[in-house]
């Protein structure tokens, strides 16, 4: 590959703009009818999600959530840029991809309500386990999508991250094991201006963190990451290209965290209100439901029945999160390692013996 075709654009792809209107590309081109409307209800059902498990953590059903509100345009592309042999690495922020692969709401926020286990099985979804750690997920990803190579299968790993990932010595170890290796692994950077309160500009000098990926041999890509469209057609090209045998790529996703980091973080002490306002202009639902409409795609009957749906994902996850979870403290050791150590079931034994005192605690206060 030349080296200009490693380079990403000036600016970021972008297939349908701040008011809805298509624009063309000399290269991408936009999904189909079907594809258009299969994203709006993933934008949907995306916002619904992200709305409803902040209401849960203000009731005290979760632990903390980190919302992808606004970002939901990245969530729903990668999900639907994979086969159903693919896999999806996902990061803390990544509920809605993860439930859109599959997962069942309800699993999905089983580690964000403070349980000890990721809520569903890996194997089953193809969807490795929320990581928490900053880009220790992307070494994970290129080892999988490694080995499955070696294996001769047909599969493409999506790993997921954020712009503060990409200060992190995992990100670049990754990268350059999957371009020395030809691995068939996509590295999808969410950037949305801000690592907790660190701003892009403390985290990288480059004139975009796609032009990072010439620095390992491999093609970087910008995209409107508000532009559910041109997310799917740039994603779509790289996992294409890794499945036909291209090796890895680096798509770098331009959106913005509308939401605090977490509902424990108060962003009002590092940005400005007017720079959230600005970007809520480039909502991508509503972008999407603005172009849907305008070519007679959308009508009110097709959206009220794509929010019914939404809101049913939203009542199960009421319901799920809801229930008390009946939990047995041991298989906090019992999943550890095949044969428990000498350490660990000392740890087990005085776990179960404080377990056992204020039991015997309570009986006697009653």
């Amino acid at each position: 590959m030349h080296d200009d075709d490693l380079l990403p654009r000036d600016t970021p792809v972008r297939l349908i703009d701040e008011n809805g209107s298509a624009v063309d590309d000399e290269h991408y081109t936009m999904p189909d009818a079907d594809t258009l409307l299969r994203a709006y209800q993933g934008l949907l059902e995306g916002r619904r999600i992200n709305d409803q498990a902040y209401a849960l953590v203000r009731q005290g059903r979760m632990a903390v959530y980190p919302s992808s509100h606004g970002q939901e345009a990245c969530q729903i592309g990668a999900a639907l840029v994979l086969g159903e042999h693919d896999w999806l690495f996902p990061t803390y922020r990544d509920s809605v991809a993860v439930i859109e692969r599959g997962v069942t709401p309800a699993e999905a926020m089983v580690l964000l309500a403070g349980d000890w286990h990721s809520g569903y099985d890996p194997a089953e979804h193809r969807v490795a386990p929320q990581a928490t750690p900053l880009a220790t997920q992307l070494l994970h990803a290129v080892g999988f999508a490694h080995a499955a190579r070696r294996r001769g299968e047909d599969t493409v790993v999506l790993a997921m991250c954020g712009d503060g990932a990409t200060s992190e010595g995992d990100f670049h170890e990754a990268m350059n094991f999957a371009a020395v290796f030809h691995v068939p692994v996509v590295f999808f950077i969410q950037n949305n201006e801000f690592a907790i309160s660190v701003p892009l500009s403390r985290q990288s000098a480059a004139p975009s963190l796609a032009h990072k990926a010439i620095g390992y041999g491999m093609p970087g890509r910008r995209v409107d990451g508000n532009d559910a469209a041109a997310v799917l057609a740039v994603l779509g090209e790289a996992v294409d290209r890794a499945r036909s045998g291209g090796g890895p790529s680096l798509v770098e996703a331009h959106t913005y965290r509308m939401q605090a980091h977490t509902n424990a973080d108060d962003d009002t002490r590092y940005r400005e209100s007017a720079e959230v306002k600005a970007w809520a202009e480039r909502d991508p639902l509503l972008r999407m439901r603005t172009h849907l409409t305008a070519r007679g795609l959308l009508d009110d009957d097709i959206e009220g029945r794509l929010q019914a749906g939404a809101e049913e994902i939203a009542v199960a996850l009421r319901a799920a999160l809801n229930t008390e979870a009946d939990l047995e403290p041991e298989d906090l050791f019992r999943f550890v390692t095949a044969d428990r150590s000498p350490q660990l079931e000392e740890q087990w034994q005085l776990l179960r013996d404080e377990i056992e005192r204020a039991s015997l605690t309570d009986a006697g206060g009653r």
